[in-house]
């Protein structure tokens, strides 16, 4: 691995907005790369920590870029554009992601390294994760980011036989221009962001452009465990890559079973389809059975999705703060026969009420954040037994004495709903929960 030549974007003029994880390292390495830069954030804080680039306001000011380089977290269309967007729109000026100009450097310094692309409502990051490792494993010279981790262009240069793993959402695949994935992945579809995409359709087809410009030999890997991406599979059948469908619930090889239950970090049905789409493209890159058996099996997962977190007088604790939908979360309940459930804070459309088939395996719930009325009506209207406790502190502390009380043998973080009323994101939360469990094993030690 080594770093992108000093004169590979000589003569390039970008604008680059929003300074967050992935624009000021967008900023700092386009100018690393020869480009002209200028780059903007509209939080003073966000400029205060971006000295190290020129600064100035795109929306101001000449407007001559070859591109505007925005952050997957600011509109260009719905719910209402950026005033760059709509000044970049006017000029015709293209409007790209980080990950797009990844691949341009890539192909521009003349390496033929290979993109794999996962996207999905659900499990992507596990898959970017599981995919990275078993390349790792079998000796692939290999770099995953961009949605989540590194960001995009601050990757390293790969050799020609390495590959890419970019977790891509929703936002970062309607700005792509030239990025072709050799591997591609939709795993799953369920309602989300709908502001930024207009309806579930507008959010399919966003999802959908992770598969644009595949070639024949190139791999196309869909999940068929829900309609939505059942439909996408079809349309894409004509090619011209190869599709692979993927479901929890059938496995591509006959020990398949075999190989999951030797890998703790992938509980659940869900999880059995992250790892038969990392499989397919695995397989896709040259990687043997026997290699990606044993990548499965010391395979450490992420923090924050099923996250064991220790066990306490026999009750083992889970933190699965990132289960930010009713759709992740189903997934952790279906795991367990009986929890103590903690969950709550900003709800996703539809709330919890696509969870009422798991609600016989919920022992006690024990709510917290803004939308806590919201699930308490559900759940009230299920008969599940629950209270409205409002911190996450709280809930920890009643959770673990209700699941003493009632001999359950897991306490569940799964809370099914975005974070951003109480926290700085599902890290913080999922951090904060390991912290107060922590504090609980100590109180027990003492």
């Amino acid at each position: 691995m080594s770093m992108f030549p000093s004169d590979l974007f000589a003569g390039s003029r970008f604008a680059v907005l929003g300074l967050g994880r992935n624009g000021l390292a967008a900023a700092r390495a386009l100018v690393a790369m020869g480009a002209e830069v200028v780059a903007w954030d509209d939080s003073q804080a966000a400029r205060d920590a971006a000295r190290d680039v020129t600064l100035r306001d795109p929306c101001e000011g000449h407007f001559a870029f070859d591109a505007l380089v925005m952050s997957p977290g600011i509109p260009h269309l719905l719910p209402r554009p950026h005033p760059a967007a709509v000044r970049a729109r006017a000029a015709g000026m293209p409007i790209i992601s980080d990950a797009e100009l990844l691949f341009r450097a890539v192909r521009r310094c003349g390496s033929h390294a290979r993109f794999a692309g996962i996207t999905g409502t659900n499990g992507k990051s596990t898959t970017t994760v599981l995919l990275a490792h078993i390349l790792s494993v079998a000796g692939v010279p290999v770099a995953a980011g961009a949605n989540l981790g590194t960001a995009a262009l601050a990757l390293p240069r790969l050799p020609d036989d390495g590959v890419y793993v970019l977790e891509m959402s929703s936002y970062m695949l309607e700005r792509l221009a030239t990025l072709r994935f050799d591997a591609a992945a939709m795993l799953n579809l369920s309602p989300d962001h709908i502001d930024r995409h207009g309806d579930m359709a507008g959010y399919a087809a966003a999802k959908r452009h992770v598969f644009d410009r595949q070639r024949p030999g190139d791999l196309a890997v869909v999940g068929a465990d829900d309609a939505d991406s059942r439909a996408m599979a079809e349309a894409l059948r004509a090619g011209p890559a190869g599709i692979v469908t993927v479901s929890g619930k059938v496995g591509p090889t006959d020990d398949w079973q075999h190989m999951l239950s030797a890998a703790p970090a992938l509980p659940g049905t869900h999880n059995a389809q992250n790892a038969a789409a990392a499989y397919a493209m695995a397989r896709h890159f040259g990687v043997t059975h026997d290699t990606i058996a044993r990548a499965f099996t010391n395979f450490p997962g992420l923090p924050h999705r099923q996250q064991r977190l220790r066990t306490i007088d026999g009750i083992t604790f889970i933190n699965d703060s990132k289960a930010t939908n009713a759709d992740a979360t189903a997934c952790a309940l279906s795991c367990y026969d009986r929890v103590v459930w903690i969950a709550g804070g900003q709800a996703k459309q539809g709330g919890i009420e696509p969870l009422a088939s798991f609600f016989p395996r919920i022992v006690h719930a024990f709510l917290i954040g803004r939308d806590a009325p919201m699930l308490s009506a559900t759940l009230a209207a299920h008969n599940v037994a629950h209270d409205t406790v409002g911190t996450l502190e709280a809930a920890t502390a009643a959770a673990a004495a209700s699941a003493r009380a009632t001999g359950t043998p897991v306490v569940l973080l799964s809370p099914a709903c975005a974070s951003w009323d109480q926290f700085t994101g599902f890290e913080q939360r999922g951090d904060r929960f390991a912290e107060l469990v922590a504090a609980l094993a100590q109180e027990r030690a003492a």
